[in-house]
């Protein structure tokens, strides 16, 4: 017996290839029995072999769901009937070609009769049993007000916009008409890019589409509509214009959404429903179905701050649909770089033809439920659908309801399986389960303390704050290095524990030789960690199932899959089986369905996050540097304590750990060095910084009393980061810093660089807006009114203060038309803002009626009223600017920013 005991101890410490690393038989309670205790051989070799099958298969698998795109077809490939992305491809450079076309510019009016001239090429080679009717239409003047959201607290007006609406109606189906499908995207651009991505790509595609759909009449029984809208990036004007005042417009009973958050690559369903009957049916008849409820989640979380017409058609017009997005590269979005050069071949053809397959089947199903449309009595918010693709090849959709069983069903067999096993094990058992917790809780707290530290030291160490946007694979090492060692080392903290309290524990088993004892502990240590990583995603499957979030299916999977693994391999619930090492089976089994379904998208959502930090500050300097860091940072190490914990349960006891963390370390360093090295530029020529030159007329002092208004350029970024290197490069005289606040009324720059060299010219006093307080009825209610000129500003931004101000009217001076009717208004931050913009005869004088708060004081430092105005004009000293620009560097626009040259006026309470 003692030589047996020897035997076992040294194979236990060396390892055994079998898994088996002592043998032994021992009395009392397991007299006649023999029990095997091992320790895995797991050496730094296999490990390394291990991860890099993983990194490889995740790296694969986001390949072929995001990056594999089908060959593009000509026309003569396509067929009259199909797609052929050569000839949508022609449309959309014919568009960007134009250069920036956004709203009341030439270029737009170009933009338009390309447009139409195309539709009508449609309708003149239409087939014989379709009618498709084109219309130029021009919108009324309009106001959209939404009380949530991106646009909370503020109304949108417009005036003078213009669409073109072609739609395709079977001849011999008279109900079609009532029944319509609209498919829709806008035309216009910011004022800095030609929008090759955003959005000339959709319509591009759509007149693709819409010339096959006319080639289809047969099976037809709807109507398809495809709108190409104008006004969409000065707040969604062009499909609030459309869905209030076209004719057609009650005829609509679904809305299809095609957006651009970058260029090129797979154009994935981002927001779907509230009815569930589009997702299906896209599911059912897509060839190439790309979707993840995941982004639904976190655009309709707000995480990510933008907003598409799809708001518009679902909250306004209450319709059920899709949108979709391109999100390849969105680093580029909104800035020069949006151009066609970087589209990657097929992906025209792949949206083209699940959106053409989907509108045939769509417009010929014999099904159509009234409850996708306004008006209906059936209550879709309890049955959402869940949604998701694999690979991108297969779609998964299913509704709430049955999700909520689902849940509910794991979570109370998972419950009693728990349940059972803490009973069997008594205290022992319920002890090491709440310390394997506590061993989750410190993996979560070291990985995220690590990663937070790199996050908060790189703006102190690096000359950029994010030094990893033009080269993304750096936050791998950045990052996601700490990340991976804080988590191994909080985990194996808590196994240092929990090994601690079992080594006590099983003390009372007189009967095991002391070595043996050691090596039982070690061993259901490590199996107390992987049963705790299962238990990590059961709570958040009962935090999603209660909170009804579709994303829950991924704790669905990674609770489930690693579970039936452990199960199939491992599990027993008798206390007289000594435990064995987990086998790598046991892993294997239970990673390779969640990596296959949530890996794709994992990385998706990195590179996105990434893409958004060219534009992450809204407010330049008004956040700390290091909070874009931190936010990537939690991510990464987020998805790594989520996706890691039952890798890690496998570390401990194998000698690798110490070649792990060396290779972290240097991964790490490496990173490092390569970003305070600068042999990587933080921005390049292909992924730029975003950043804004205006020049700036502050008319905020009383002019009419003599006071001159002060006139300089000033330079801002959205992008995290001082701006020396550019302002040294340009050479204009810019003093930088966070002296000087300029308050742009829809947002403010907190630090900027600004120079009053040559300031003066390219504009006169002529342009600056003026308001005058026309009456101010003190009563029982005081009412002011307000006459507002713009002179020749057609896009401008009004703050009115709801502190003094509890309501107020807007009115088109010109014809007395009521744009902002007397009613309850939200606001941020004290301020409702109203954000105009039109075409060339958009009217410019407005009168303004407020309605004071009783027992307003009169004595707010705050203005009463903010007016900013845009000019789309170039000066000299602008113009200076923009040539010796950085080439690393683009112009950002968006509905909030201002043009080149911006007029600032300010009313006071005390007027």
């Amino acid at each position: 017996m003692s030589q047996r005991r020897e035997t076992a101890s040294a194979a236990f410490n060396k390892g055994s290839s079998s898994g088996e690393a002592s043998e032994m038989s021992s009395n009392g309670a397991e007299m006649g029995s023999t029990v095997h205790v091992g320790n895995p051989r797991r050496s730094s070799l296999v490990w390394l072999t291990l991860l890099l099958i993983i990194t490889y298969s995740c790296s694969s698998i986001y390949h072929h769901q995001f990056q594999k795109l089908p060959v593009p077809l000509t026309a003569g490939e396509a067929g009259k009937r199909g797609f052929s992305e050569i000839e949508a491809f022609q449309h959309a450079k014919a568009l960007a070609e134009m250069g920036p076309h956004p709203v009341g510019s030439d270029a737009l009016q170009l933009a338009l009769q390309y447009v139409l001239s195309a539709c009508q090429t449609i309708k003149k080679t239409a087939h014989w049993e379709v009618d498709v009717e084109v219309d130029l239409f021009h919108a009324k003047s309009g106001a959209n007000h939404m009380g949530s959201g991106l646009f909370a607290g503020r109304t949108t007006v417009y005036s003078d916009l213009s669409h073109v609406v072609l739609r395709i109606v079977p001849k011999y189906v008279p109900e079609a008409k009532e029944q319509s499908i609209l498919v829709s995207s806008h035309i216009d651009t910011v004022f800095s890019t030609g929008g090759a991505g955003d959005c000339s790509s959709c319509v591009g595609l759509m007149l693709e589409l819409a010339r096959g759909i006319s080639q289809s009449a047969h099976g037809l029984k709807r109507a398809i509509i495809f709108l190409f809208n104008t006004g969409e990036e000065e707040g969604l004007n062009g499909a609030h214009s459309f869905i209030t005042q076209h004719p057609w417009r009650k005829t609509i009973r679904m809305a299809i959404d095609l957006e651009a958050m970058g260029i090129g690559g797979k154009s994935i369903i981002f927001q779907a429903g509230p009815h569930p009957w589009a997702i299906e049916n896209f599911a059912l008849v897509a060839k190439y179905p790309s979707g993840q409820i995941i982004a639904q989640d976190l655009f309709s979380s707000g995480i990510i701050k933008s907003a598409t017409d799809f708001q518009v058609y679902k909250d306004v017009a209450g319709l059920s649909g899709l949108d979709f997005a391109y999100l390849d590269n969105t680093a580029v979005y909104h800035t020069k770089n949006d151009k066609l050069e970087f589209l990657k071949n097929g992906s025209f053809q792949h949206l083209g033809e699940n959106m053409l397959a989907f509108l045939l089947h769509t417009g010929a199903s014999s099904h159509f439920p009234e409850g996708i449309s306004t008006g209906a009595e059936e209550d879709t918010s309890k049955n959402n659908a869940i949604y998701f693709d694999i690979l991108g090849t297969y779609m998964i959709v299913y509704r709430q309801n049955f999700a909520h069983m689902l849940h509910n069903s794991v979570i109370m067999q998972s419950l009693l399986i728990w349940a059972t096993s803490l009973v069997m094990g008594g205290i022992t058992a319920a002890t090491s389960f709440a310390l394997s917790c506590l061993s989750i809780l410190l993996m979560w707290v070291m990985s995220l303390s690590f990663s937070f530290l790199v996050a908060f030291l790189l703006p102190l160490i690096s000359s950029s704050p994010v030094p990893y946007v033009s080269s993304p694979w750096l936050v791998i090492g950045l990052f996601g290095a700490p990340s991976f060692l804080g988590a191994l080392t909080g985990q194996h903290l808590g196994f240092l524990l929990l090994q601690k309290y079992l080594l006590i524990a099983h003390s009372k088993r007189r009967h095991l030789p002391l070595i043996t004892k050691a090596a039982v502990v070690k061993l259901e240590a490590e199996r107390w960690l992987y049963k705790a990583g299962s238990f990590q995603w059961l709570l958040l499957l009962i935090l999603g199932n209660y909170f009804k979030i579709g994303s829950s299916y991924v704790a669905l999977v990674w609770l489930v899959s690693p579970a039936f693994a452990y199960g199939f391999f491992e599990a027993t619930l008798s206390s007289a089986r000594l435990p064995k090492p987990l086998k790598l089976a046991t892993l294997l089994l239970g990673l390779a369905t969640p990596l296959l379904i949530s890996s794709g998208i994992f990385v998706q959502l990195v590179a996105t996050v990434i893409g958004n930090m060219v534009r992450f500050d809204r407010n330049p300097g008004g956040t700390p540097e290091w909070l874009g860091n931190f936010i990537i940072a939690g991510f990464i190490a987020v998805l790594l304590s989520l996706t890691l914990v039952y890798l890690l349960s496998y570390i401990h006891l194998s000698g690798a750990k110490r070649a792990i963390i060396l290779a972290t370390l240097v991964l790490f360093s490496l990173s490092l060095a390569v970003v305070l090295s600068g042999i990587v530029p933080s921005f390049s020529e292909d992924t730029v910084r975003a950043v804004n030159v205006v020049h700036v007329v502050d008319a905020t002092g009383k002019v009419d009393e003599g006071q001159n208004p002060i006139s300089y350029l000033s330079l801002f970024s959205s992008t995290p980061g001082n701006l020396n290197k550019e302002a040294e490069q340009i050479n204009e005289g810019f003093v930088c810093g966070k002296d000087k606040t300029v308050d742009f009324v829809t947002f403010s720059v907190k630090y900027g660089c600004w120079t009053y060299d040559d300031t003066t010219n390219g504009w006169s006093e002529m342009d600056i807006p003026t308001m005058h307080v026309h009456s101010d009825a003190k009563g029982n209610r005081r009412i002011t009114q307000v006459s507002i000129n713009t002179k020749g500003s057609i896009r401008w931004a009004l703050a009115i203060n709801t502190e003094e101000i509890e309501d107020f009217e807007f009115k088109d001076a010109g014809n007395s038309e009521e744009l902002i009717p007397f009613d309850k208004k939200s606001s941020v931050d004290g301020w409702h803002i109203i954000q105009f913009s039109g075409g060339k005869n958009a009217p410019t004088l407005f009168d303004l009626t407020l309605y004071w708060r009783s027992g307003s004081t009169n004595n707010s430092d705050a203005p009463l009223l903010k007016l900013r105005t845009d000019v789309d004009r170039v000066t000299p000293i602008t113009e200076r600017v923009l040539e010796k620009f950085p080439r690393w560097c683009s112009l950002f626009g968006k509905s909030t920013s201002p043009l080149t040259l911006a007029f600032l006026r300010n009313l006071p309470v005390n007027f």
